[in-house]
């Protein structure tokens, strides 16, 4: 029986007792959930529609623009355009919390709400993992192998092992390699970095940026962020399943992902929510779940210029 119903005797023989209880029912604190708010939801997909989406893309195109000139008499030139596709097949997602009429009967506390309020905040933190994932599968990795060296690996598996932490130079030339390189589409008027803490105290600890700040916002030190460096939004997260805090060597690299725009797309047959479960054993047996049917998948799968959407900072 839970704690909020137990009863303990007052005396060997007597009356019985039942200590206090507050008024005030605290709750665990949760991790912070970041990625979700950057999956687009797939229009034109929902119920009945099947177990999968198919994403169709264009992919630029193949020929150069060195010179649009023609001459008279000349026919125009032809270019061809390539479509492919990628298909986000949902699956089902869901937890149950069971309880009893026994403790709903006697609790000061109602289970049901108890309830719910967990199911809710583990809903939040599994969607985020999985947003995350997708990012995560990226093909361009950034490792920092050097205070002022970086490798990138673009067949989606890093083969370096990251020795230092990210700084103000790695920042740098990944916010160079997706704009000139790869040509990543801002989201908005920048780039967005959500990074783990570990992260984004590597940045916090470079001379390089705590001087710049000095002049520019001295303020975002007293408050703890990182604010905007190099056209980059920087976002930082605890949870600590969806961004790792110690990669490479010795666990010395804090791992984030940068990206632009239609970088990750959530397919949604059905919303996750709450549902209460069918009593059973004459109504004693109850519980509350979440659930819903969705998949979250990365738009383009590759490392190529004008495709590739997302840098992921990690290590072999």
């Amino acid at each position: 029986m839970s704690q909020g119903n137990s009863w303990a005797y007052d005396a060997p023989s007597g009356t019985y007792k039942n200590s206090a209880l507050s008024s005030d029912l605290r709750i665990a604190a949760i991790a912070m959930a970041k990625f979700m708010q950057f999956a687009s939801p797939e229009a034109g997909y929902g119920k009945k529609k099947g177990e999968s989406i198919t994403i169709t893309r264009l992919a630029d195109s193949p020929t150069g623009l060195s010179n649009g000139r023609i001459s008279e008499g000349r026919r125009i030139p032809e270019d061809n355009i390539t479509l492919t596709t990628i298909a986000i097949t949902v699956s089902e997602w869901g937890r149950a919390i069971p309880y009893t009429s026994l403790a709903e009967d006697l609790g000061k506390f109602s289970p049901s709400n108890m309830i719910q309020k967990k199911l809710r905040d583990q809903m939040k933190l599994t969607m985020d993992i999985g947003a995350a994932d997708a990012f995560k599968t990226a093909k361009v990795k950034a490792i920092p192998d050097g205070a002022a060296s970086l490798v990138f690996d673009t067949d989606g598996t890093p083969s370096t092992v990251a020795t230092v932490n990210l700084n103000v130079f790695h920042i740098e030339r990944i916010r160079d390699y997706m704009f000139s390189t790869l040509r990543v589409p801002m989201l908005g008027d920048s780039y967005v970095c959500i990074a783990s803490t570990k992260a984004i105290r590597g940045i916090k600890d470079d001379s390089t940026w705590e001087e710049w700040h000095k002049y520019v916002d001295p303020s975002v030190k007293f408050n703890g962020e990182v604010g905007r460096l190099e056209g980059i939004r920087f976002i930082e997260t605890n949870h600590l399943q969806a961004l790792s805090q110690s990669l490479g060597a010795a666990g010395i690299l804090g791992e984030a992902v940068f990206f632009g725009e239609d970088a990750v797309a959530m397919a949604v047959a059905q919303d996750p929510e709450l549902r209460a479960g069918i009593p059973g054993d004459f109504g004693r047996q109850k519980a509350v779940a979440w659930y819903g049917i969705l998949e979250f998948g990365i738009v383009w799968d590759t490392a190529n210029a004008g495709e590739a959407k997302i840098v992921h900072l990690t290590s072999q």
